[in-house]
């Protein structure tokens, strides 16, 4: 069983704590925030995975739309797949989008088996266009309707990827989802209140609110 969570702590302690597979989320109140909660009955708008390498940097594993952070993959600024510096990524997503972050963390370390299977699936997504608002809502719906056959690897075309389908696929990858379409997948399925169950006796403990010192002083 995931171990209890406190229920916040602060952004060093949380980018020290965090393991690849952990999962980090976010929900913002502007105008996008809410039209993503509500295209997809969510309550979090944006969600990411934690990927820590060895001595490297903890990372974060996602799809936006900005494109002011380096990839630190392709070492180029681009829209979509995107591998970022973690601390980076919740600075800018709590300071500049005005959100709130929230850690969910494996309840074990994932194998080196899973960790090299994450990242051949960020070599293979990173950079994948980020899809428009009226794709992804129409993409989460057909996602949860039922299909008479398994779908095939190739089905969703691979074209572009919203934030929830890059974890989706990259935690496939890992073992740790079936593999169905991942556009079945919003960023409120990796909440708490979804219920999501993972395979290989792997669970998810609750959310962990982040808090991050204003930025007041760095001016």
């Amino acid at each position: 069983m995931p171990r209890e969570a406190p229920s916040s702590i602060g952004l060093d302690d949380a980018v020290e704590l965090t393991r690849t597979g952990d999962l980090w989320l976010f929900r913002g109140h502007s105008t996008a925030d809410r039209a993503i909660r509500g295209l997809t009955n969510s309550p979090v708008n944006h969600v990411g995975m934690a990927v820590v390498v060895d001595d490297l940097p903890a990372l974060m594993w996602h799809a936006e739309l900005g494109r002011t952070l380096p990839d630190l993959w392709s070492g180029t600024n681009h829209r979509g797949a995107q591998l970022h510096d973690l601390r980076a990524a919740v600075l800018r997503w709590t300071r500049e989008y005005g959100q709130q972050a929230w850690l969910r963390q494996l309840d074990r370390p994932v194998t080196r088996a899973m960790e090299d299977a994450a990242l051949r699936t960020v070599a293979r997504l990173d950079g994948m266009p980020f899809p428009s608002t009226s794709a992804l809502a129409g993409r989460w719906f057909l996602g949860r309707v039922p299909v008479p056959r398994r779908p095939r690897r190739g089905d969703l075309g691979l074209e572009n990827a919203y934030c929830a389908e890059i974890v989706a696929m990259t935690y496939q990858s890992m073992g740790l989802l079936p593999s169905e379409r991942p556009n079945r997948y919003d960023p409120g399925s990796f909440w708490s209140g979804d219920h999501l169950r993972l395979a290989e006796g792997y669970g998810l403990g609750g959310e962990i609110a982040v808090t991050v010192p204003d930025d007041s002083g760095a001016r």
